[in-house]
């Protein structure tokens, strides 16, 4: 995998564009200023948490005697299913019932920027590949910029897009969440078959 198709990966995975309507609910009642304060603060903590699982997460993975394949299995499962919500939304949408008061780590920095879904693909790339941590430290960051500049647009965007135009992003974005974990669940499986024929 190259840089930019795992930073790609990881931009979908964070799915800022689907964030912007849940981002924008949450932090309606503050001061603009206040709200991009607590914005930089939870992309702030989403990228620790992102990174710690990248650097953390081999070791994690011999800890709990997991093997590659699980992670790559379950992080397609978690996937699969994130990206059926995407596409099929709940009437309490993507996260459900969202705590009242100023956010502070959940829900927006855990789990919707740093969610399950991106925990175990970082988690993934840095076990399969730990020579290049690099160049996953480096897509990494700039899916998280890429994140954060369209998370700091989000009032303009809305404005701009439309709620419906961001509504078809997010499902279009789903459809190839989708498409990603059913190959990373086939890549978990045939890896794991093979290890054991």
């Amino acid at each position: 995998m190259t840089i930019a198709s795992a930073a790609l990966l990881l931009f979908l995975i964070l799915d800022p564009l689907g964030n912007i309507p849940v981002f924008l609910s949450l932090l309606k009642g503050l001061p603009p200023a206040r709200q991009r304060r607590i914005l930089v603060r939870e992309l702030l903590i989403a990228l620790g948490v992102l990174m710690l699982f990248l650097w953390g997460g081999q070791y994690a993975l011999e800890l709990m005697h997991l093997r590659q394949e699980s992670v790559s299995i379950a992080g397609g499962i978690v996937l699969f299913l994130i990206g059926l919500r995407m596409i099929f939304p709940s009437p309490h949408g993507l996260m459900g019932d969202l705590p009242d008061g100023e956010p502070f780590i959940v829900p927006m920095a855990i789990p919707m920027i740093a969610g399950p879904s991106g925990m175990a693909a970082v988690m993934l790339l840095g076990s399969q590949e730990p020579a290049r941590m690099g160049d996953w430290m480096l897509a990494l960051t700039i899916a998280w910029v890429a994140t954060a500049v369209i998370l700091f647009s989000a009032t303009y965007l809305q404005k701009w897009l439309g709620t419906r135009a961001l509504t078809a992003i997010e499902r279009l974005m789903g459809m190839v969440i989708v498409a990603i974990s059913v190959q990373m669940l086939l890549d978990g499986i045939a890896s794991y078959l093979q290890a054991a024929a």
